[in-house]
């Protein structure tokens, strides 16, 4: 064969997993998620990131280390890097994915016109912090029909993988700031165990003592993990 037909030959030939990526692509259009499995759907992911390969040992791969695909959107770059194949590109998309995810659903809570309803609220930071190595604290501001303010969850503290130094004031200050009538209040417990501490409970008769004298309602106080939830209230320490 001549060099121009080699050549005419290889300009024709689809990279190594085109036709996949592809038949991924139009299955997702045609119906969504609907019929993939799980790793197929990690496939679709890494191709946005790695182009022009085969990614379904990636995507079984991170399944294998991880078990879900939850846990691979919750996983640390430090471990994602860990499998052969997924680099600082892929690491970022698998990261702007999972953001744009809880700003869907945190829009969705601002958005919603039946009032606040606390699951809904649990399951958002159980995304968005349950699986976070350190301590971080945060706060849902409501008006006065318990509907989240416009961009109205802030986090006000970052700590340790066992703390985070949250100051009465300061929380105050802001919800005073954005004129709320309602709080609600969450933290993880990066060791999976969401039972309330000494130091939680002082915490939150902290908070709403402050609270209570700029006659601001305190409606819960949540701690998270990756697959549990503890309401002070559902408790009765509220």
């Amino acid at each position: 064969m001549s060099n121009q037909k080699q050549m005419n030959v290889s300009n024709t030939e689809e990279p190594r997993g085109a036709g996949h990526r592809r038949r991924l692509r139009e299955r997702f259009l045609r119906a969504g998620l609907q019929g993939f499995a799980e790793h197929e759907v990690l496939e679709l992911v890494l191709t946005l990131a790695i182009p022009r390969r085969d990614v379904k040992p990636q995507a079984k791969d991170l399944l294998e280390k991880f078990g879900s695909f939850r846990r691979v959107m919750d996983a640390s770059s430090e471990a994602l890097r860990t499998i052969e194949g997924i680099g600082d590109t892929a690491i970022s998309v698998l990261g702007i994915i999972k953001a744009v995810a809880e700003l869907y659903v945190q829009q969705g809570l601002e958005l919603s016109t039946s009032g606040l309803v606390m699951g809904d609220l649990a399951k958002f930071w159980q995304m968005r912090i349950g699986a976070l190595l350190s301590e971080v604290f945060e706060v849902a501001y409501l008006n006065s029909a318990n509907r989240v303010l416009a961009n109205g969850i802030e986090r006000l503290a970052e700590g340790t993988i066992d703390r985070a130094a949250v100051y009465s004031r300061r929380v105050m200050e802001a919800a005073v700031k954005r004129q709320a009538a309602g709080l609600v209040f969450a933290h993880n417990h990066p060791n999976g165990m969401a039972e309330p501490s000494g130091q939680d409970e002082l915490l939150t008769r902290a908070l709403i003592l402050a609270a209570q004298t700029l006659e601001i309602k305190v409606l819960d106080h949540l701690i998270v993990t990756q697959t549990d939830v503890f309401s002070f209230r559902k408790e009765g320490l509220l």
